[in-house]
């Protein structure tokens, strides 16, 4: 039986972005989430399906930002070396905006609705990235707090597994959690780009 959502329930538009009249939010596509403690399960086909995701962008000429955490040094992810650094498949062209942050919410001490808002673009955002269940489901609901449409593009997201207290969540279940969570409330989610409208 299918569940009513909240935005069932708030009346909001369950139609998804379309890439012609968006920015595209790409979140955390650092190379700390390909090896070592931080690695993601699925991260390569997430990297793939982000490829296609910035080349259909690219293609309608849609503005993108590069978002990126920044760690401080030392730390997994540390932008003044290679393991901060944005994965090559999906690094930015010349003329794409790198917003720097701090916190799992990329809107959080950050001008990134500023220049969402600069774009002109009715304030529909398209965003995928790493964490799913992280920076990717708190940015989600910063951009619907702040007044922004929210599409998330499952397939070029990914997670890992968590251990806690009570269980431990595999990586695809917490994915999957993660993207219900969003779409209850804070967004449209799209299976692929190719779902955008």
């Amino acid at each position: 039986m299918a569940s009513t959502t909240l935005r069932d329930i708030s009346g909001l538009d369950p139609a998804p972005a379309a890439l012609a009249d968006a920015t595209l939010v790409l979140i955390d596509y650092q190379n700390t989430y390909t090896r070592g403690v931080m690695e993601l399960e699925g991260w390569d086909e997430a990297l793939d399906a982000a490829a296609d995701l910035l080349a259909r962008a690219r293609e309608a000429g849609t503005p993108v930002v590069h978002v990126v955490h920044d760690g401080g040094e030392g730390s997994p992810y540390d932008l003044r070396e290679e393991i901060g650094e944005i994965h090559p498949r999906v690094a930015p062209a010349e003329g794409e905006q790198v917003v720097v942050k701090s916190a799992p919410n990329a809107f959080v001490g950050t001008d990134l609705l500023e220049r969402v808002n600069a774009t002109g673009r009715g304030g529909n955002v398209v965003i995928a990235g790493f964490m799913t269940h992280m920076c990717v489901t708190f940015s989600s609901e910063g951009a619907f707090l702040n007044g922004l449409r929210p599409t998330v593009v499952a397939d070029a997201c990914a997670t890992r597994t968590l251990r806690s207290p009570v269980a431990e969540v595999p990586a695809a279940q917490l994915h999957a959690a993660a993207l219900a969570t969003i779409g209850d409330l804070y967004g449209v989610v799209v299976p692929t780009a190719a779902d955008l409208g």
